[in-house]
Formats: structure tokens, C-alpha cells, sequence
């Protein structure tokens, strides 16, 4: 299906079904993705105030055949979020829709809107004495609607699990410019196929989500932190096991950071204090979210205890304060930013079934040293087996050394990941980035049953044509 510019003439018609202001000329920001290895392109930036504003934009944006990228927070790391060729789309930001619709704390339930800011959001939720677990590194600026249609993660999937499944309905308009009213806050709802699980995830190839009824939680009544140092991957899955049989769902979070990691802030964030001068090969940050009438802090000491006496662990430390707490955390939070700093080779959102990861961890190294002398960053969510598996030159090599072999790596990452069981992308998404990937890793059925679904529901290809699916 051959695609039209957003040119002039369409912006002429288009300006009179909405607003007046509701269209300008894209600003760069909205080009760019934070890898800076895109530049995106657009003919009009539209800036839609309601979901009638988004029905008329994609009703006449399907009539002419133009194609639309939605827009989120921006901060997405595969490329969805700009098209860097063919014709002119049109850039949706929901960014002027951000209410918060309405807080239901007695049903644990929120209704934003998808241009709200997440941290926005966990705010709301906080004043109503509940929680919105959804936690990212760019939730300051990251948007609901971007975190739905990537089916975002972060440091809470453990507990609480993804983005969709802290959704309940959603608000959204297809690609014909129908508004399906679907933002139910019902917990139970048997009648047919799941739209909402279907939107989700699927990055504005489908429709455009306008508004999400979003599930809350009780906010724990005590929190503890700990940074445990341990010997291995596998002492670290044992300990999370161990932790889980302590306190079951109480462990909120489980993270795995590496030696490397720890070297590279101090290469880079010299300012940023850490708790040992010579970092450890393996630690995990641990959260808990604990009930009424525990005490944290006790909990971690015969949790550190039980771990030493298992050889699961070395050394330790338990954060005294949430100001503590806050500096383990920055510790972990930083590590991406002193990665861009570094700059990889080829940078990998991995998943792997938990009984993997050790072994994956152990194989990938050898497999690498192949191709070349590498620095490995390896950390992430170890409780849902979501590795960031990031590539470095050696040290006082330039990145551009290894530009010859970047494919390679990143097909013998792949490679191994799917050997193994694993998924290409555990919570980025695909983008535009992993397109070539899906294709050649995905499930042919299952790529042919999306391939179906997207010509059902967007037969003019108009919605972020070239993300997720090479539709030809």
C-alpha cells in the first residue's frame, strides 16, 4: 500500500477538524531517539487535546493514506518512536493529554490519561495512599501511553509484574478513527478476544491508546534495601530463591550488578559514592516491600545470615536510612547513563528463563572473545531473568574499532539467547531496531498471525509503519 507525505495540503484539511494550535511544524526533539543513531523525520507535529481530536486526526490521516507515528515520552532505546525514511508521517504527542482522570483508592484503581507523566502518576497514587508500581529509570519523563504500548518493566516485574498486567481497560482510537471506549475497571470481563492485552505491546502499529485504567497496590508498610555481595550468577539465583522462601512476594526487587558495572561509574561518575573501594565481581540490590508488624531490617540480617552460612555470600550492606537506601539505588540507576558514557559496541534487553542465566553468563564471553577483546557489562532484573548484556571495547580502544564486527556480535548474542530459550527483547520492545531480529528469531505462525491482525485492524499501514512487523 503506497503511503502519502503529510504535506500542506493535508494539513489545510486537517486543521479544520480540530483545535486551532493542534498542528505545528516538528521540533527536533521529537526526532530523535536517546541513542542518537536515528534521526527521525515528519511533515506535521500534531498535538491532539482529547480522543475526538485523535479520531479526527487518524480518520483523515487513513482517507489520505498518511502514516502516523505516535509519540510518547521519547525515551524509548529501539527506535519506535522516530520513522527515518519514506514519506513525511505526521508525529502524534498526546503530551496535552495528561489528566488524571480519577483515583478509585477503595478499588485500587487510576485512570490516566496516555500523555501523563509516569512519576505523575506514581505521585497521584501515592496521595491516595496507594501504589503504582511501575518503576523505570526515565519515569520523569516517560509517558503512560508509551509504557502500555511498549509493555514496559522495570525494577518491580518481580512483584507485580509488567505494564499490561497493571492495566484493567484501556481508551483507545483505531486506525480508522474509531474510539474504542474499552477503560473498564473491571477485574473480570469473559466477553470475547482481549483488545486491551492485544494493545498493549503491540507500539502504535495497531491504534493509539488515549487513556488507561491502571491497577494500584497497597504501599508496604516498612521498606528495607540491602547491596549483598556474592560469588556468582548462581549464588545470586540462589539467593533470590532463598530471599522468596523467607518472605515470598514481599521481594519487590532483585537486581544483579557486576563488577564492571561498578567500574564504569567510577570511570565515569567519579562523584558518585560507592559502598566498597574495590568493586566486587557480582552483587545483587535487593528491595522488600514488607507488611505491618516486620521489621526490615531484621529480615535482610537473617536473610545476609542464612546467606553466609549457604557460601551465597561475602559481605554486605543494609541500608540504615531511606537516604541509604536512595544511594544504593543511585548506584544502579546511573549505571546506563555511565554505559552511554563508555559507549558500547552493541547493546542487548535480553530474557532467559531463570536456570539460564548463569550459563549464558558463563557462555557469551567465550563465544565473544572471537571476534575481538571485549569489556561485558552484564545487569538487569535478575528475578524475571531480564539481562541488559552490553558490549564494550577494551579499554583505550576506541568504539569505532570494532564497527566491522557490531552485526556479529549482536547475531551471536542473539544466537545464544535463542538456543537457550530466550527472547530478543525482554522490555524495549522491537522498534525498528529488531525488526530484521523478530524476523529472524520470531515464530513463523506467530508472525503470520501478526502480520493478519495488523491487516485487519490497519489495512492502509498508516500506524508507525516499519515498527515491529517488516511488512514489506
Amino acid at each position: 500500500m503506497t503511503l502519502n507525505s503529510a504535506d500542506a495540503l493535508f494539513a489545510d484539511r486537517l486543521a479544520q477538524r480540530l483545535p486551532p494550535d493542534s498542528l505545528r511544524a516538528p521540533e527536533p526533539r521529537y526526532l530523535a531517539e536517546p541513542r542518537d543513531r536515528v534521526q527521525g523525520q515528519a511533515g506535521i507535529l500534531a498535538l491532539p487535546r482529547s480522543a475526538q481530536d485523535v479520531s479526527a486526526i487518524l480518520d483523515e490521516a487513513s482517507r489520505a493514506r498518511v502514516p502516523v507515528v505516535p509519540y510518547g515520552g521519547g525515551t524509548g532505546l529501539v527506535g519506535g518512536q522516530v520513522m527515518p525514511d519514506g514519506p513525511l508521517p505526521l508525529v502524534l504527542s498526546l503530551e496535552r493529554m495528561a489528566a488524571i482522570r480519577a483515583v478509585y483508592p477503595e478499588e485500587n484503581v487510576l485512570v490516566a490519561e496516555a500523555g501523563a507523566i509516569l512519576a505523575d502518576v506514581q505521585a497521584a497514587a501515592r496521595e491516595a495512599g496507594r501504589l503504582y508500581p511501575l518503576s523505570l529509570a526515565s519515569e520523569g519523563s516517560c509517558r503512560i501511553g508509551g509504557t502500555l504500548g511498549s509493555n514496559a518493566g522495570g525494577v518491580n516485574v518481580l512483584r507485580y509484574g509488567t505494564a499490561r498486567e497493571l492495566c484493567l481497560g484501556l481508551e483507545a482510537v483505531l486506525p480508522d478513527g474509531r474510539i474504542w471506549n474499552g477503560l473498564t475497571r473491571l477485574r473480570k470481563d469473559n466477553t470475547g478476544y482481549d483488545l486491551r492485552d492485544l494493545l498493549i505491546g503491540s507500539e502504535g502499529t495497531l491504534g493509539v491508546i488515549t487513556a488507561a485504567a491502571l491497577k494500584l497496590a497497597p504501599l508496604p508498610a516498612a521498606m528495607g534495601t540491602a547491596l549483598i555481595v556474592v560469588p556468582s550468577p548462581e549464588a545470586a539465583l540462589a539467593l533470590l530463591a532463598l530471599a522468596r522462601a523467607m518472605v515470598g512476594e514481599a521481594v519487590s526487587a532483585f537486581e544483579l550488578i557486576s563488577g564492571m558495572g561498578l567500574h564504569f561509574l567510577a570511570e565515569t561518575l567519579p562523584d558518585l559514592r560507592q559502598p566498597w573501594p574495590a568493586p566486587p565481581e557480582w552483587c545483587v540490590l535487593v528491595d522488600l516491600g514488607l507488611p505491618r508488624g516486620l521489621d526490615p531490617a531484621e529480615v535482610l540480617e537473617d536473610l545476609f545470615g542464612e546467606a553466609l552460612e549457604q557460601g551465597l555470600a561475602s559481605d554486605g550492606l543494609i541500608a540504615q536510612s531511606q537516604a541509604q537506601a536512595m544511594d544504593f539505588w543511585n548506584l544502579r540507576e546511573h549505571i546506563p547513563e555511565a554505559n552511554r558514557r563508555i559507549g558500547s559496541v552493541s547493546s542487548h534487553d535480553i530474557s532467559l528463563p531463570l536456570g539460564a542465566v548463569p550459563d549464558f553468563i558463563a557462555a557469551a564471553p567465550q563465544a565473544l572473545a572471537r571476534l575481538g577483546a571485549f569489556r561485558i557489562n552484564c545487569f538487569g532484573h535478575l528475578g524475571d531473568g531480564n539481562l541488559h548484556y552490553n558490549v564494550f571495547p577494551a579499554q583505550g580502544v576506541a568504539r569505532g574499532v570494532h564497527d566491522g564486527v557490531r552485526d556479529e556480535v549482536r547475531r551471536l548474542v542473539y544466537d545464544l539467547v535463542h538456543r537457550m530459550g530466550g527472547s530478543i527483547s525482554a522490555e524495549h520492545g522491537i522498534g525498528r531496531d529488531k525488526v530484521n531480529d523478530l524476523e529472524r528469531y520470531g515464530d513463523p505462525v506467530k508472525l503470520a498471525a501478526m502480520r493478519s491482525i495488523k491487516a485487519a485492524l490497519d489495512p492502509q499501514g498508516i500506524l508507525n509503519p516499519g515498527a515491529v512487523l517488516d511488512t514489506g
